[in-house]
């Protein structure tokens, strides 16, 4: 009956009006790892919910998304795919104007993809879904058939191998040029994001020429030595049009049963720099 219920909860406009009452483009990572997380929590009979929990309460109010890492989840069978249900669950009944993110980066042929697609935007009731771009408009489209959920699509990825194929010239473009420039052909191609790694801050004049009014998700600060400050230089739109990742500088701050204060604070910190740069920016009324 789960799917039946299934209604949009969020909209580009909302996403925007989250942002500027927030003064926060910031999304946080849930990217929970057993080995990590504190140890007075190992007892609990759910620990990723509850680490998890923690974190959103303590968080909720100076971030815009969460993003889940699947393969987090994933790593721990049945009982990570409910912890992952427990998360999604409790953050659309309790913060329902908070983006949700499944950080999932799936794309296959058609039919699989629809699956694909359904347990993450109907079953799971996720906003949005990395997706990867490889197998083209075929394996992509079927996301984007949700129209009113978003797809975001790996475009310029901040690993050190991403420049192994998508900065490889063609005829006339970088094949991450090209990614970009052909996805906006596709049907509904207005609820496409894409993934723009922190760590290459120099090709965001580029991208936003070609994806001027596009959401970016943006890993990469923090722990992976992005700079929010030569993110924002170029990739800031009219809208904001950038939800900035940090995972591991926030939800691993601590490892003691202060954990949530400490991820409250460094989250504290990001905001604020955030502010200052709308602010400069003139980006807030």
């Amino acid at each position: 009956m789960q799917n039946l219920l299934f209604i949009q909860k969020m909209t580009k406009q909302q996403l925007v009006e989250q942002i500027k009452k927030k003064k926060s483009f910031l999304c946080v990572g849930l990217d929970v790892d057993m080995d990590k997380i504190p140890q007075h929590l190992l007892d609990l009979d759910d620990p990723i919910f509850e680490f998890n929990k923690q974190i959103i309460d303590a968080t909720h109010h100076l971030t815009v998304a969460y993003k889940p890492n699947i393969a987090f989840y994933e790593a721990y069978g049945i009982k990570g795919w409910k912890s992952l249900q427990k998360t999604i669950d409790y953050l659309n009944k309790n913060y329902p104007e908070i983006f949700t993110i499944a950080d999932a980066k799936r794309g296959d042929i058609g039919n699989t993809s629809t699956r694909y697609a359904k347990a993450f935007f109907e079953d799971l009731n996720f906003d949005s879904l990395t997706v990867a771009p490889y197998m083209g408009r075929d394996s992509v489209e079927p996301f984007l058939a949700f129209k009113n959920k978003f797809t975001i699509l790996l475009a310029l990825t901040s690993n050190i191998g991403g420049l192994d194929f998508q900065t490889l010239q063609t005829e006339n473009h970088q094949v991450y040029e090209e990614v970009l420039k052909k996805s906006l052909t596709w049907n509904n191609a207005e609820n496409l994001m894409y993934v723009v790694g922190a760590t290459r801050p120099d090709y965001f004049k580029t991208i936003r020429k070609i994806v001027p009014n596009h959401f970016l998700l943006v890993p990469g600060v923090g722990a992976q030595g992005g700079s929010l400050q030569d993110v924002c230089q170029y990739g800031l739109n009219n809208d904001v049009g950038l939800l900035v990742n940090s995972s591991r500088g926030i939800i691993y701050a601590s490892n003691g049963k202060d954990f949530a204060e400490k991820a409250a604070k460094n989250a504290l910190e990001l905001q604020q720099e955030m502010k200052k740069i709308l602010i400069e920016k003139e980006l807030l009324a």
